[in-house]
């Protein structure tokens, strides 16, 4: 385990990096991008920080068409997010 309080912050192939920049994304979308986030779809917003991350290497049009992949065969209503 990484300790902080002793100014460590990697051990050997161990680091926070990645998981700290996960969260900063997911705060950056959140705080600057939404605004207002229901406890009902925050799993949306963690999954799509999520697959940022996972994609960083890719560029604009690779992305893209891994979105649209993703995306097959998958609809979300207006009346699921709506519903209580």
């Amino acid at each position: 385990m990484v300790k902080f309080a002793d100014g460590e912050y990697l051990r050997g192939n161990i680091m926070t990096d990645r998981i700290e920049g996960f969260w900063a994304g997911l705060e950056r979308q959140l705080n600057g991008t939404h605004h207002t986030v229901s406890r009902k779809h925050l799993h949306r917003y963690v999954s799509k920080v999520e697959f940022m991350c996972k994609n960083r290497g890719l560029n604009d049009c690779e992305l893209t068409v891994k979105v649209i992949q993703a995306a097959d065969h998958r609809r979300l209503t207006y009346k699921e997010q709506t519903e209580r």
